[in-house]
């Protein structure tokens, strides 16, 4: 595999890794509300990274090997999450405060039907 190609990869694999946080409360709750390990992420990481090298990604997916449908099921999910984040996450920042919201479990089944369109599995 060429550098290129592997350098993709993770990009890929890191945004995946940020929606799979996000699809799982279990996670939220141990490690960004409780602050139990041995990860060590909060929601505040999650937001950064997945705009971060999602918003590239998303503006390149043909280079990384994403269908149309991955495209359009990742796109809504960005969408959806970014009016989360602008709206209901900034008047309630902290993931105490938003984790049982009817919001939030919106985003947390849109993350998971985007894992599922990728196939992805947490290793």
């Amino acid at each position: 595999m060429k550098k290129n190609e592997e350098t993709r990869k993770d990009i890929l694999n890191f945004v995946l890794d940020n929606v799979y946080w996000i699809s799982d409360k279990a996670y939220q709750e141990r490690v960004w509300i409780k602050g139990i390990g041995p990860e060590c992420n909060s929601f505040d990481d999650v937001v950064c990274d997945f705009f971060g090298d999602g918003d590239p990604l998303l503006e390149n997916y043909k280079d990384f090997e994403i269908t149309n449908t991955q495209y359009e099921l990742l796109k809504k999910f960005r969408e959806e999450f970014d009016s989360f984040c602008i709206n209901r996450g900034l008047e309630h920042y902290l993931p105490q405060f938003f984790i049982d919201t009817p919001e939030w479990t919106k985003i947390t089944e849109m993350a998971k039907e985007v894992l599922k369109a990728f196939n992805y599995k947490k290793e």
